[in-house]
């Protein structure tokens, strides 16, 4: 996804030292609080969220002797991170509702519906989010707008919506991992002191194989959903999506002057902000709506009637009212996240994990180990580049290898894998992209996440080319860095 969280932000971190047990207790409160409320009581995150939230006060105040107003600026520093997602949250909701109002949405669906078959769909959902992704640097973006109508497109061709969502992201991340437009890719280089370009081409080749392979496992899905479309199913679907919406070449304005911006570099607040108002603009001029209505769409959502219940289904949205479910559980995850940075919880944790390290490789290992356990206790995909970015940059240096390999380690795990926690940020936002909020975590772990096949990838490719020895360079991937730009 594409932010502006400043150096600043990152350096003001915690100035606790806390042991290991100390650190221990908040972090199995989390899993256990997660596990029992979510996992066994079917709850949604919310409470189990404010548990963690109240345990680890409790610890910083009564165990680690820290005052309320470092725990409370702990909790304020959380939710300051993560404010630009929070706000590119509200917005992507009203713009979804937004586009589907003015013919955006539903003209990609029927369009695509004419283009696409079964076998084709996946594998193509997959290659088209990735360059779409890479174009305008934001995997959220790409999810939050194309995402959307490739799940519309997806159901019509009897594709069910977690295999939709798993080739969309898959695709979303690894485009978003190889721009140099992308937030996390500049914030990786930038915590490590690495260029850009450098990062990005130590990303390369691991990216190109777990991508590579998940688009394969793609069409062998696809292969598999050949001749699922009942007789008739499209060509009822596109008569009701054409017989509800003006479709035609303007309806895809809100599109074109989203990416656009994105891609000319506009910040993507502003890009999705100037979408909305090109969809409301839209909605008034094609399709006819009053002023006020097309407004009304912005804050209440949608739900046109098609005729046809899968159609009416699909094309059903919350607006920015209906984010409130989602919002509610970043705002008290990212709330848990800062808490934990304060009271020092995520470096002991990330700094105890290379305990064990005896060479290069378990280094490196090590590190995407750490990127992950900081993922999901700071429920921030910053926070894991962030902080075994800057409690591990020394070691590298120790053992000999070039800080791209750093930035590369926790890039690899901390950025694709937060989609796969139900209580993460991009967990819970991937979830109400493809209208699944309010389900219990378990559907993220059972149905979703098995066809992100990225996520597992991209690790595990990463583990398997460092235990070969390649990518263990000492220097730049460039051979140098005479001309690489300050980051």
């Amino acid at each position: 996804m594409s932010s502006g969280n400043t150096r600043n932000e990152m350096d003001s971190s915690s100035q606790a030292d806390p042991t290991l047990e100390q650190a221990l207790v908040p972090t199995l409160g989390v899993v256990a609080f997660l596990a029992i409320g979510s996992g066994v009581l079917g709850m949604s995150p919310h409470a189990p969220l404010l548990w963690s939230v109240v345990l680890a006060g409790l610890v910083g105040r009564f165990w680690m002797g820290l005052d309320y107003s470092e725990i409370s600026g702990g909790v304020e520093h959380g939710v300051k991170m993560g404010l630009q997602a929070i706000l590119i949250l509200f917005t992507i909701y009203a713009l979804i509702s937004t586009w589907i109002s003015a013919g955006t949405i539903p003209g990609l669906m029927y369009y695509g519906l004419g283009i696409l078959s079964p076998k084709t769909f996946l594998p193509a959902t997959a290659l088209l989010a990735a360059v779409v992704a890479f174009s305008i640097g934001s995997s959220w973006t790409t999810a939050g707008t194309l995402g959307v109508a490739f799940a519309g497109i997806g159901s019509g061709l009897g594709i069910p919506v977690p295999m939709t969502a798993g080739a969309v992201l898959s695709g979303a991340y690894a485009g978003d991992k190889q721009s140099p437009l992308s937030d996390t890719t500049n914030l990786a280089a930038a915590v490590t002191e690495t260029d850009l370009y450098d990062h990005i081409l130590s990303m390369r080749l691991g990216t190109a194989i777990a991508f590579g392979l998940s688009v394969v496992l793609y069409a062998v899905l696809g292969l598999g959903a050949a001749g699922a479309i009942p007789v008739g199913r499209v060509a009822e679907i596109r008569g009701a999506l054409a017989g509800t919406y003006e479709l035609g070449p303007l309806v895809f304005v809100p599109l074109l002057v989203t990416f656009v911006l994105a891609i000319r570099g506009i910040p993507a607040l502003a890009s999705l902000v100037a979408g909305v108002f090109a969809g409301v603009g839209t909605t008034v001029l094609v399709q006819g709506r009053p002023f006020s209505d097309s407004w009304a769409v912005f804050l209440n959502g949608t739900a046109p009637e098609t005729g046809v219940t899968l159609v009416t289904d699909l094309l059903a949205s919350g607006g920015l009212a209906g984010s409130a479910w989602t919002i509610s559980v970043v705002v008290l995850a990212l709330s848990l996240g800062g808490l934990l940075d304060r009271l020092g919880v995520l470096s002991t944790l990330a700094s105890s994990l290379t305990g064990a390290i005896t060479g290069q490789r378990s280094l490196v290992v090590g590190t995407g180990i750490s990127a992950f356990f900081v993922n999901a206790f700071s429920a921030q995909q910053y926070m894991s580049i962030v902080v075994p970015g800057m409690t591990l940059r020394e070691l590298f240096d120790e053992h000999d290898l070039d800080s791209s390999v750093l930035s590369r380690s926790i890039e690899a795990v901390g950025t694709p894998t937060g989609a796969l926690l139900p209580w993460h940020a991009g967990g819970v936002f991937m979830a109400g992209v493809f209208g699944l909020q309010g389900q219990t975590s378990l559907f993220i772990l059972t149905e979703y996440a098995q066809y992100y096949f990225f996520a597992f990838l991209s690790p595990a490719v990463l583990v398997v080319l460092t235990l070969a020895g390649i990518g263990l360079n000492s220097e730049p991937p460039r051979g140098g860095d005479e001309n690489a730009t300050a980051n």
